[in-house]
């Protein structure tokens, strides 16, 4: 079955795929809506007005959220989508799927601190980048084998946003937050922290039972208005080049992103890895399994969860991650 980010699979693939995949056990109220319009031929008409890029069910929902419909059963829904489908349609085409989970840091950060330091950091779909900032944030580890639990925090003290992730296998943790002192980003439509239209936005994106996602986007919202990064507008590929020669030469370039490939095509994809493997620079990935050319040929054990995504330091898998950082399992490593 294909992606339900995949412009080429049927809208009734695509919104099955993501009832089936990435919302069941994760959002009721997602996956019961993604089954609805699945076996909707009417809603399957409206939304294939859309640019096929633009059908894929995680803008759809998210922009009839931020557009007024209430969480509730599908028929509910149906109705309210087929009576405010205008408002819907427009905010589809005028906006992307922009997640922008500040917890993927405690999933991106026992890699981060492996490297060695100083670091600079480039985020590719950077989104408003708040994931530019690991070393603002405190974590919280939990280890699934029992109830030990590791804290960190950053140089400053505790951070006002706390990220709690279960953990399992040998997960490398830091003794401290890596140093960083340079960060940019690219993406198609910057998102900016100030404007509370795009912080909006950014809060409709998160799924409706996840209130502690909420919770936690606004409390990083305050910390990016901190200390502003600066976000190029433009395409990954264009883009990324440039951008590395740019960081200062003193430090370890770190280019990542996360749930940003599989919205690019195949030929795409694999131009990004070629241009990844020339630059001087380490590459981290934390994309859907298969997203990332190469990455799941190297797996040394097969995945927890359909779900997971799989976590790779210059092509080589190194941990399963929860898509939203809510868990990672490290990998036991290949012997030699």
């Amino acid at each position: 079955m294909r992606s339900s980010t995949d412009p080429k699979a049927s809208t009734s693939e695509r919104y099955r795929q993501f009832a089936e995949v990435e919302a069941t056990g994760m959002s009721a109220c997602y996956e019961a809506w993604a089954l609805g319009v699945a076996g909707d031929p009417t809603v399957i008409g409206l939304i294939d007005s859309l640019p096929a890029p633009k059908r894929q069910p995680n803008l759809v929902l998210s922009a009839a959220r931020f557009c007024g419909a209430e969480v509730g059963d599908y028929p509910a829904f149906a109705t309210w989508l087929a009576a405010n489908w205008a408002r819907v349609e427009e905010t589809c085409l005028s906006h992307a799927t922009q997640t922008n989970e500040a917890a993927r840091c405690a999933v991106l950060l026992p890699a981060l601190a492996q490297l060695q330091g100083p670091l600079a950091l480039i985020e590719v779909g950077a989104s408003a980048g708040l994931c530019l900032h690991p070393d603002s944030y405190s974590y919280r580890y939990v280890f699934a084998a029992g109830p030990v639990k590791r804290m960190l925090h950053p140089a400053a003290g505790q951070s006002p946003v706390v990220l709690e992730c279960e953990a399992s296998g040998p997960v490398p943790l830091p003794a401290a937050l890596p140093e960083v002192v340079w960060r940019a980003g690219i993406d198609l439509n910057p998102l900016d922290v100030t404007r509370q239209h795009d912080v909006d936005w950014l809060t409709a994106l998160i799924w409706p039972e996840h209130a502690d996602r909420r919770e936690r986007l606004l409390a990083a919202v305050k910390v990016a208005r901190g200390e502003p990064v600066r976000i190029v507008r433009g395409d990954l590929n264009e883009q990324v080049t440039a951008l590395v020669a740019q960081a200062p030469a003193e430090a370890t370039v770190v280019v990542f992103h996360t749930a940003v490939l599989a919205y690019l095509d195949e030929l795409e994809r694999g131009r990004f890895a070629e241009t990844m493997a020339g630059l001087p620079a380490r590459w981290l990935s934390n994309e859907g399994q298969g997203v990332v050319p190469g990455v799941l040929e190297r797996l040394t054990e097969p995945p927890v969860a359909r779900s997971d995504f799989v976590l790779a330091l210059d092509g080589t898998p190194v941990a399963f991650t929860q898509p939203h950082g809510r868990s990672i399992h490290w990998l036991t490593p290949a012997p030699h």
